[in-house]
């Protein structure tokens, strides 16, 4: 039993590596860079809330921490009359259901469960399948239920397909239209996007990193000050 389990566990990272077709991009992510936020903020009220959730976040909040007046929120988000509620979906999830297969999840769950590279280089990694309902698939996730929500700021994209070990197998992504927005402004885009995601996903990190700068201030002197008293305690034992 003690063999199995630990081939078991030797086996998880391959297991893992052949899940994954394409390599994950780290994003340039800042959740202190308020005017990112509101980017990614304003590209989730434009493309993303008609079908996906921030159920844990409330409007209030995102006005506090991105020091946004109502005129400002209202511009992120014109629907808004008062900046009160979640950031929630008006799509039914049985409708969801019906049109996606299944229902669409919530954006700030979806980030934590995946992390913030994945969801990252799949916002990037739409190319053409006209066997798909969309016309679309993701070289991250395969057979993808939903559309490219922002094909026409990337354009469209073709797989490079090539036979490896008998298997075809993307090799890359090749850009066959452009979008509204070049190469380095759509990156920034997406980041700005993922950067949002990362921030609502736990809010309460604004505060807890600002803190633990000053608890590491705080453990460098009081570490300093030990020193200080062992040496004197010692000096008087010798």
């Amino acid at each position: 039993m003690k063999h199995l389990i630990f081939a078991l566990f030797l086996s998880l990272p391959r297991m893992v590596a052949a899940e994954l077709t394409a390599p994950l991009q780290t994003p340039d992510l800042d959740i202190f860079d308020t005017e990112s936020l509101q980017r990614g903020a304003k590209l989730y009220g434009e493309r993303c809330i008609g079908c996906h959730s921030l159920k844990h976040m409330r409007y209030k909040r995102i006005q506090k921490d991105l020091k946004l007046s109502d005129d400002e929120l209202k511009n992120l988000f014109p629907w808004l009359d008062k900046p009160i509620g979640t950031l929630s979906t008006a799509m039914p999830s049985e409708d969801a259901e019906k049109w996606f297969g299944l229902p669409t999840p919530d954006l700030s769950e979806r980030i934590r469960a995946r992390g913030a590279d994945w969801v990252y280089t799949f916002l990037r990694s739409f190319y053409q399948d006209e066997e798909r309902p969309f016309g679309v698939n993701n070289w991250v996730f395969r057979d993808v239920g939903m559309p490219h929500v922002l094909w026409d700021l990337q354009g469209m994209q073709k797989a490079v397909i090539k036979e490896k070990k008998g298997t075809p197998t993307i090799v890359k992504l090749q850009q066959v239209s452009p979008g509204t927005l070049s190469k380095t402004e759509f990156d920034r885009a997406v980041t700005d996007l993922v950067n949002f995601l990362n921030y609502v996903a736990e809010p309460a990190q604004l505060d807890r990193l600002k803190l633990g700068k000053y608890v590491l201030f705080y453990l460098i002197i009081l570490a300093f000050i030990m020193y200080r008293l062992k040496k004197a305690y010692w000096k008087e034992i010798h």
